[in-house]
């Protein structure tokens, strides 16, 4: 709840920064011919993302698609979870490239649901997320569950700090990620025996790597697609944990244990769609931008892919234009096939 008040001011501040952005709702051309060409000529397109950087890769091939339909696209907005949803929701912003379906569910109905906000197309179809721990011990404790941290000397191996705790790298306050690693803490009774660590993800990563390269073992929440898949390789770096069962926070939607496991494995979180979600009345006045939308794709292994080049330096707001544009000319038939869907 204190997330959720901390987003409506948040949110309620961009009333202010969006006042000189009005954004016409339809199009207006005289030439039926051009409008058929450029359907969002005259229409001001606002989205935003998260401080996650490779949310801007994402925002920019959405982007560079609306304006080739002939959209003025307002610089995004860096804006951190559940504000967004609120922000779309009172029309402050029109989209955002951020919607985890599951995960962000109760942000999805806190703002609005579908009365104000609707989730459209599926960026990417199946991300996955879970804990894991360095393989060296894994195989040489037999540690296949998250639940053995109970047990207080497997704990211990885990301790970077000192206390007799395990230290779980967990993500940053404000996540979704946040309140389901506490749920399962409490749930799998490991609130005496672990500590979450919580911060800014990448800092925490950067030292969970340099900490396994010193030889020293690892237990952290881990995301594919994410650039840390590419560096510490499953099966051979490091082993996804498994949960005894399948619990979430209620305000996720119902997930069974089928939806929870991947290969064989119960990781604890629900794969996740990663989709567009937008403000209903901006969709209904823009059809083109919704058929596009939905139509959008990229594959898990190109946001792996791009999500290193970020980590690796290559992170500025002019990197990943130029990187959006590369992944574009590699995939222009695919990408012109549906900017003349969305034309049409």
């Amino acid at each position: 709840m204190k997330q959720f008040t901390v987003g409506v001011v948040v949110a309620s501040l961009l009333v202010g920064i969006s006042a000189c952005q009005t954004t016409p709702q339809s199009t207006t051309e005289s030439s039926e011919s051009n409008q058929t060409a450029l359907p969002g000529k005259g229409v001001t397109a606002r989205s935003a993302h998260s401080n996650w950087t490779e949310e801007h890769f994402q925002t920019e091939i959405v982007n560079i698609g609306l304006e080739a339909l002939g959209y003025q696209v307002a610089k995004p907005q860096e804006i951190d979870y559940p504000a967004i949803y609120l922000a779309i929701a009172n029309g402050d912003l029109d989209y955002s490239t951020i919607n985890y379906e599951r995960a962000h569910q109760g942000f999805f109905d806190n703002s609005g649901g579908e009365a104000k906000l609707e989730q459209v197309g599926v960026l990417n179809p199946q991300g996955i997320s879970g804990y894991q721990i360095n393989k060296k011990v894994a195989d040489e404790y037999q540690i296949t569950n998250i639940e053995q941290l109970k047990d207080p000397k497997i704990a211990q191996l885990f301790d970077s700090d000192g206390d007799g705790k395990a230290n779980l790298v967990g993500c940053q306050p404000g996540w979704a990620c946040e309140f389901t690693i506490e749920h399962h803490l409490e749930v799998y009774g490991l609130q005496d025996t672990v500590e979450y660590d919580k911060g800014q993800y990448i800092a925490l990563l950067a030292d969970t790597i340099t900490r396994y390269q010193q030889g020293e073992n690892i237990l952290y929440i881990a995301f594919n697609p994410h650039w840390i898949a590419t560096v510490l390789k499953v099966d051979e770096d490091v082993v996804w944990l498994e949960v005894p069962f399948t619990s979430l926070p209620e305000d996720q939607l119902k997930a069974t244990e089928e939806d929870t496991s991947v290969d064989g494995k119960n990781l604890g979180f629900a794969r996740q769609r990663q989709r567009i979600v937008a403000n209903k009345e901006f969709l209904a006045a823009n059809p083109a931008a919704k058929r596009w939308f939905e139509l959008v794709t990229i594959p898990a292994e190109d946001m792996n892919e791009e999500s290193l080049r970020i980590k690796d330096g290559e992170n500025s707001p002019k990197d990943i234009r130029r990187h959006a544009e590369e992944w574009i000319e590699e995939n222009q038939e695919l990408f012109d096939g549906w900017l003349e869907e969305a034309r049409n």
